[in-house]
């Protein structure tokens, strides 16, 4: 593969120097891609027995307008998805326009007025912190939440005496970030959220506990409702839709919460039993089915960009070859100037507006100036190769996603080119 790597990198003016950084980085992620193919294979398998025990048939594939009253095939998608979310119940809705969305709808369903809302996890990432606790309209200052955060300062995972300390002002709904987001901390195991969940039976049993699970979806062979959490939350453009869902986002935990939501989400009474599909159930459906093999080529692009900037001698997280829980590598660079040369680079291989001059500019939900690169075919589908970076220290970039790892790996290369010029 070196020798096809060099000659398509030779069509877009990469320098030798990062050719040659590339052909080393192959070397590195052989063992690792491996491993991502064997564990695709098992989640392909999970996904597959999902769609067989509910029973999909052509009919299903069709949408539905209006008020969507008895829409089979929303049915049997969301029936699915439970089965891969490991939970009892879903509400996977196209009016449902993001996770944020269904977080800030999950969380309002669960949480009383004047009730207490903990993040397990420290500072929950811009949007979400925006829309729960700064934004003036926001559920902590419309509804008198009491909104605390466990310290994470340093380590793998939150400290257990913080986490402890925490739950000890008994939270009426517990919130866990399944990834990094914009943040130094690593992204965290289905095995570590278990945890997490086990001392918040212990110390606040009365709790919701609530896991933001976006990008980090069919990563692992189980999910957070599998070790316990009550419900899990995450958006159909990352992972569940697999390059081919358009928008949508969903909710999956126990039928009782999801039921709540979906009051939330639509009117009390109304719940579940409407919300038009539109044309989108076969691209959903096709999508979910596909989307295993998506993600694993989207762990061997991450797994490749990381080996090829530890070549160039950056500090990346995680390693190539390392465990990963979710689609997003952190690269850290340690200038502004770089961050926007990389992500100028990268898109300039990237399939739609590669011709943009890319500017950081605010953001709404952001604090910082950011600048992103996205190319994407579904705006905003971030399991498509993209980058995000906030203008601030330590000024790391955020690689995620990626469909196709051929053409992951010479936009990263691309990247890496401008960002070391």
């Amino acid at each position: 593969m070196k020798r096809e790597l060099a000659e398509a990198a030779g069509r877009f003016d990469i320098p030798a120097r990062i050719i040659a950084a590339a052909e080393s980085a192959l070397d590195d992620v052989v063992g690792a891609w491996a491993q991502r193919d064997a564990n695709a294979l098992a989640i392909s398998a999970k996904v597959t027995a999902a769609f067989l025990r509910a029973g999909v048939n052509e009919a299903h594939l069709q949408g539905s307008t209006g008020y969507a009253y008895a829409d089979h095939g929303r049915e049997r998608y969301e029936a699915v998805l439970a089965d891969a979310m490991d939970a009892p119940a879903c509400l996977a809705r196209l009016q449902l326009v993001s996770g944020t969305h269904a977080i800030v709808a999950t969380l309002d369903a669960l949480l009383p007025h004047g009730g207490r809302l903990c993040s397990l996890t420290g500072r929950p990432y811009d949007t979400l912190k925006m829309a729960i606790a700064d934004h003036p309209a926001g559920l902590v200052r419309a509804n008198g939440i009491d909104y605390l955060e466990a310290a994470w300062t340093a380590g793998p995972q939150p400290g257990e005496e913080d986490v402890h300390d925490a739950l000890r002002r008994a939270p009426d709904v517990v919130f866990v970030q399944r990834s990094r987001g914009y943040a130094t901390r690593p992204s965290l195991s289905v095995k570590q959220i278990g945890r997490l969940v086990e001392l918040a039976r212990e110390f606040a049993p009365g709790a919701h506990i609530v896991v933001d699970n976006c990008y980090g979806e069919l990563v692992e062979l189980e999910e957070p409702c599998a070790v316990g959490a009550d419900v899990v939350v995450g958006s159909l453009i990352k992972n569940p839709g697999g390059g081919m869902a358009a928008t949508g986002a969903y909710v999956a935990g126990t039928k009782e919460i999801v039921a709540r939501v979906a009051d939330r989400v639509f009117a009390p009474g109304l719940g579940a039993a409407v919300g038009p599909t539109l044309d989108m159930t076969r691209w959903i459906f096709a999508g979910l089915h596909r989307a295993p093999r998506a993600i694993a080529e989207s762990l061997k692009t991450l797994d490749f960009a990381a080996a090829l900037f530890a070549r160039l001698g950056f500090e990346v997280d995680p390693p190539a070859g390392a465990a990963r829980t979710d689609i997003i590598e952190a690269i850290r660079l340690g200038t502004e100037t770089r961050v926007t040369a990389f992500a100028r680079g990268l898109q300039r291989l990237l399939p739609v507006n590669s011709a943009a001059t890319l500017q950081p500019g605010p953001v709404p939900g952001y604090a910082d100036p950011v600048i992103m690169a996205g190319g994407a075919f579904v705006s905003g589908s971030t399991l498509e190769l993209s980058c995000d970076a906030p203008l601030r220290e330590p000024y790391e970039v955020y690689l995620q996603g990626g469909l196709d790892v051929a053409h992951g790996m010479l936009a990263t290369m691309s990247a890496a080119a401008a960002a070391t010029a």
